[in-house]
């Protein structure tokens, strides 16, 4: 070699030389001989799967990693790893490799194995002070030394601030599934993508009055709610909705959505045809089973999806039994709980509301049970509980469609007939006696009682009908005692 490519030559090893050292990530050159001496004699004494003969026993991966030798670092390493220098680092690699990452070593071990001349890993290190280090590992047998591994370059990437994020990443998805899944309420996330294009399609036909729309086209609803596509549902929706898993929810949707949940989508459907993508009512559903379920709804479109409305977010919050308790409190709050017919109150609202509405007849048909005073005191209370409650069978089979059974007194009851004449009153006392001894048929005691009715023309009070009929009563609760040999005037 003449003196210029001499001095060429020197030139290049000059120019690696510096870029070695100044290269931005952390450079080793190693040197693999002994490595190679190991896999020579393992291949000597019938090692075939040096995978196989590594993992029966750890220490075989420190021994091979034992016997690599570190020539030469770049200032990078010395800085990533917080080494004083060359010695400092090599003098302390135990720090460095820990255990957990044997097994990625063992993995770059196999690739040399193989013949391959380069390997890659993601593994972890330490730093001398203890710091984790997330990083890449590509190592490269470098030309001209295949034969014996005698240079190795292994480039270290530090990606801990990557892996942290990926790990945070992980970490809220993971939170966040278990806030899905868990959840106390139920939730659906869904696509209404579909729901979207029909409501566009409708304005550029140049539809204004959505609301209108809807009225005149029903089906419109229906086709809507079979194009709300479910996407995932969590645990508890599976519970709420009595399904034995995820498919046979998605297969039963058309039974959730139904009936008395039409009202309440098409109020959904005004609203997001408004604009409205965060909305919440209180709805109906049905368990696959068919019961009722009544729901506050919570729906919200989510972030990044406010254009297509390709996810919704849809909680659900069960409030059946508060609904429940409601109208068992609103019965109550009309009802007689004895017998099960309108109460006093309700009665009373009844008459002004008839008297208002001024349409005409309006029939009334007073009833006293016979003899209850005489069963309470014979049989005591709770039998003439039992008389009344069989009352209250009677008077609520006999009244039907628009007609009002009620209890007005202890023994005292009153059956309101509006949009009736003196011949329907007629026939509803006829109906009482018939209904009267057919209950009669199933019980020791005879329940009997005594009947008037009257009716309110055009310009008379339903008050006033109410005193005629109350009179009737009367003359016909005194014959029957008279009948019975009872007391005269006797009014039990």
């Amino acid at each position: 070699m003449d003196r210029d490519e001499t001095k060429a030559a020197d030139g290049e090893a000059a120019l690696a030389a510096g870029m070695f050292d100044l290269a931005p990530v952390s450079l080793w050159l190693e040197d693999y001989t002994g490595l190679d001496r190991i896999f020579r004699d393992l291949r000597a004494a019938g090692v075939s799967s040096l995978a196989d003969y590594l993992e029966e026993d750890p220490e075989r991966v420190r021994a091979c990693a034992a016997s690599l030798r570190v020539l030469r670092v770049n200032p990078r390493t010395l800085e990533l790893f917080e080494a004083k220098g060359l010695d400092d680092l090599t003098g302390n690699l135990d720090r460095v490799f820990r255990a957990e990452s044997l097994a990625t070593h063992a993995r770059e071990l196999v690739q040399l194995w193989e013949g391959k001349t380069r390997f890659f890993s993601q593994t972890v290190n330490y730093t001398l002070s203890g710091k984790r280090l997330d990083v890449e590992v590509t190592g490269n047998v470098l030309p001209g030394h295949e034969a014996d591994m005698s240079r190795v370059l292994v480039v270290v990437q530090d990606v801990t601030e990557r892996e942290a994020a990926r790990r945070r990443l992980m970490e809220s998805e993971r939170n966040a599934r278990g806030l899905f899944e868990f959840s106390p309420v139920s939730l659906w996330v869904e696509d209404f993508s579909t729901i979207r294009r029909l409501l566009q399609e409708l304005r550029d036909r140049g539809i204004t009055d959505f609301r209108t729309f809807l009225d005149v086209h029903e089906e419109f609803i229906l086709r809507c709610m079979h194009e709300i596509r479910v996407l995932d549902v969590n645990d508890y929706t599976l519970k709420l909705f009595r399904a034995r898993d995820r498919e046979a929810l998605l297969a039963g949707t058309g039974e959730i959505f139904r009936d008395r949940m039409r009202h309440h989508f098409k109020e959904q459907l005004v609203e997001l045809w408004d604009g409205k993508l965060h909305q919440q009512r209180e709805v109906v559903n049905y368990t696959l089973t068919g019961e009722e379920l009544y729901l506050h709804l919570q729906f919200s479109t989510m972030p990044g999806h406010e254009e297509d409305w390709t996810r919704v977010l849809v909680a659900l919050t069960d409030i059946t039994a508060r609904k429940k308790a409601e109208a068992y409190l609103e019965f109550l709050g009309k009802h007689d709980e004895l017998t099960k017919l309108y109460n006093r109150s309700f009665y009373a609202d009844e008459i002004n509301r008839l008297d208002r509405r001024g349409r005409h007849p309006v029939s009334v048909v007073i009833i006293d049970l016979n003899g209850l005073k005489e069963i309470n005191d014979a049989l005591g209370h709770q039998a003439g509980d039992a008389l009344l409650r069989r009352m209250g069978e009677v008077l609520g089979k006999a009244a039907s469609g628009g007609q009002f059974a009620c209890r007005i007194g202890g023994d005292e009851f009153a059956i309101l007939l509006p949009d009736t004449d003196e011949r329907g009153a007629e026939m509803m006392i006829v109906q009482l006696e018939e209904l009267l001894a057919i209950n009669n048929q199933f019980y020791g005691t005879p329940l009997t009682a005594a009947m008037g009715h009257a009716t309110a023309r055009d310009g008379m009070r339903l008050e006033l009908a109410i005193r005629h009929a109350d009179r009737a009563m009367y003359e016909a609760k005194k014959a029957y005692y008279l009948d019975n040999a009872e007391p005269r005037g006797a009014r039990l």
